[in-house]
């Protein structure tokens, strides 16, 4: 079953913004450790954004630092990407991914969303 549900992706312009959702079904992954992955054509899943349960933690990989923040709902089971400053090479699918520790690998974690498109035009 669809545990991670992803939202908000789109085609944006350079220099644009988005906000990404994603909702988790399973009331124990309010307590999960949550973050954000992306995947361009031809590449490897990228570490994006991570946070803890609590919000106390949070890791941005250097490419987006200071354009993305991240952020969570605990009561909506929701967390959220805010896309600031979009350029072309931020295209890509983006993940959403939970788990009960934080981890900037892919394998760090066992829930995974469906993805969703974001396309910036140059």
């Amino acid at each position: 079953q669809v545990q991670l549900v992803e939202s908000g992706g789109g085609l944006v312009q350079a220099g644009g913004s988005l906000r990404l959702s994603c909702s988790a079904s399973e009331p124990a992954f309010s307590r999960y450790a949550k973050a954000w992955f992306r995947q361009a054509p031809g590449k490897e899943r990228e570490f994006v954004a991570a946070i803890t349960w609590t919000s106390s933690i949070v890791y941005y990989s250097d490419s987006v630092k200071g354009r993305f923040s991240i952020s969570r709902d605990n009561d909506r089971n929701t967390v959220s990407l805010q896309m600031n400053g979009l350029k072309p090479e931020d295209t890509a699918v983006y993940y959403c991914a939970a788990a009960p520790a934080l981890s900037r690998y892919p394998n760090g974690y066992n829930r995974w969303g469906q993805g969703t498109q974001v396309t910036v035009s140059s």
